[in-house]
C-alpha cells in the first residue's frame, strides 16, 4: 500500500458511480492500489480554443516494446491495458504558457477540458505546444508529483488541407470484422510486430508534405479502438514512420472480458470527433481515408453533406469486395454530383495515383510509394505462435 494514503479520499470527489469509488476504498484499505500515473494524450486547438484529454489510471506496468517480446509478453500487456483500473473523481492540473486549468476525472479516469487560447495566434507554420498534466489531489499521501508531458497541435495557415484517417484496417491491418483473426493480433502481436499496409506510410508521407514538398498538412487519426489502446497506436505510428498526429479514439471500455470487441459496435463517436475537427477549423479543407469494412463510407458521406465544398476527395481502401453493393454505389454517385470523389482502392497505389493527378502530391512520390509497396509485400509474414514464445 502506499504510505499515507488517505482512505476516504474518493468518498470526497464528485463521482457518479458509488461501486467504482467502494472499490477504490477496499483497495486503499487491502493495498492493492498501485502507484497513479498520468496518460497525457496529444490534444489541438486553433486560434481561439485548445483541447485537451488524458487519463489517470494506476500504472500498468507496460513492458517496453519490443520485437523480440515474446506471445505472451505481448498478451501480457494486452490484458493490462484493459484490467487496470482507471482512477475516477481526481484533480487534473493543466498547466501551459504558466497558466492552470483545473479539471476532474470522470468514471472511467478519463480528463477532458478546453480553455482559451489567449497566448498562441496563428502563425504560418503549424506548431505543436508543450504542456504539462499534473494531479492536484493528494492522492499518494505522500511529497511525491505525479504529472505528464503532453503536447497540443495548432495548424498554421500555409496548408493544401488536412488528412483524417481511420486506423483499423486503413492503415493498421486489424482484421476488424473477422473476430478470431483480429483477437489472436491483439492478442499475439504488438507495436513493432503489428504490421501495416503496404506503402500506406510512404503515402501519408507525400501527403503531409503536399505537392511542393514543403508543407505540413496536419493529420488526425479517427478510431473506433479505445483510448486503452492508445500506446500501441502511438507507437505503432512513430515506429512505421507515419506523420505525427492528434488520435481521436473511443471512450474506455474496462471489462476484460470484451476487449475483444475493440473498434467495433456504434461507430457515432467517429462522426462525432470528425464534426469536431470541421468545427474547428471551419476554413480547412480535408480529405478523408477509410475502408469499407464498416462505416466508413457512409460517415464521410454524411459529413460531406453536412459541410459542402470542405472535403477534396475520399480514399476507401476495399478490404472486403463483397461490400461493394447498391448502397456504396449510391453513395459514390451522390457524392459526385457534388463534385467530390469517392476513390475505392484495391491498394495504397490505386489511391496515391489519383491524388497524384489532382495535385495533392507529387507525381515524384509515386515511384517512392510503390517501391515502399513492393518491398512491404517482400517481407516474409512471420508467424503467430514462433518456436520459443515462452
Amino acid at each position: 500500500m502506499v504510505k499515507g494514503v488517505k482512505p476516504f479520499i474518493y468518498f470526497k470527489r464528485k463521482t457518479k458511480s458509488i461501486s467504482k469509488r467502494i472499490k477504490l476504498y477496499l483497495k486503499h484499505r487491502l493495498g492493492w492500489l498501485g502507484i497513479p500515473v498520468i496518460v497525457a494524450y496529444r490534444g489541438f486547438g486553433n486560434s481561439s480554443q485548445l483541447f485537451v484529454n488524458g487519463y489517470v489510471t494506476e500504472d500498468k506496468g507496460l513492458a517496453k516494446t519490443l520485437e523480440t517480446n515474446s506471445v505472451w509478453m505481448n498478451m501480457l500487456s494486452m490484458i493490462k491495458r484493459y484490467s487496470s483500473d482507471e482512477i475516477p473523481g481526481v484533480d487534473v492540473k493543466i498547466e501551459i504558457d504558466e497558466k492552470f486549468h483545473h479539471v476532474t476525472t470522470e468514471d472511467n479516469g478519463l480528463f477532458k477540458t478546453s480553455f482559451t487560447n489567449s497566448s498562441h495566434a496563428i502563425r504560418s507554420n503549424s506548431e505543436w505546444l508543450p504542456y504539462v498534466a499534473t494531479l492536484y489531489s493528494d492522492i499518494t499521501g505522500e511529497d511525491q508529483e505525479v504529472s505528464a508531458k503532453g503536447e497540443l497541435f495548432i495548424p498554421g495557415n500555409d496548408l493544401d488541407f488536412g488528412v483524417i484517417s481511420d486506423i483499423d484496417d486503413t492503415i493498421l491491418i486489424s482484421h476488424a470484422t473477422q473476430t478470431l483473426r483480429k483477437l489472436r493480433l491483439m492478442l499475439w502481436r504488438n507495436a513493432r510486430t503489428r504490421k501495416p499496409f503496404p506503402g500506406v506510410a510512404a503515402f501519408y508521407r507525400a501527403l503531409h508534405s503536399g505537392v511542393n514538398g514543403k508543407k505540413a498538412n496536419p493529420f488526425f487519426y479517427v478510431s473506433s479502438s479505445e483510448w486503452n489502446l492508445y500506446d500501441l497506436l502511438e507507437d505503432f505510428c512513430r515506429f512505421n514512420n507515419f506523420p505525427k498526429g492528434v488520435f481521436l479514439l473511443r471512450e474506455l471500455k474496462m471489462n476484460i472480458l470484451k476487449f475483444w470487441k475493440s473498434g467495433g459496435g456504434n461507430h457515432e463517436h467517429k462522426y462525432e470527433k470528425i464534426r469536431m475537427l470541421f468545427e474547428t477549423y471551419p476554413t480547412m479543407s480535408f480529405i478523408l481515408i477509410g475502408d469499407n469494412g464498416q462505416h466508413d463510407p457512409e460517415i464521410y458521406n454524411r459529413i460531406t453533406s453536412e459541410f459542402p465544398n470542405r472535403v477534396k476527395a475520399i480514399y476507401i481502401r476495399t478490404i472486403k469486395k463483397k461490400r461493394i453493393n447498391k448502397r456504396l454505389n449510391e453513395i459514390i454517385d451522390g457524392l459526385r454530383n457534388q463534385n467530390v470523389p469517392m476513390i475505392l482502392a484495391k491498394d495504397t497505389v490505386d489511391a496515391a495515383r489519383h491524388a497524384a493527378q489532382c495535385h495533392y502530391i507529387s507525381s515524384a512520390d509515386i515511384d517512392q510509394i510503390i517501391l515502399d509497396t513492393k518491398e512491404d509485400l517482400a517481407k516474409p509474414e512471420e508467424p503467430l505462435m514462433k518456436k520459443g514464445s515462452s
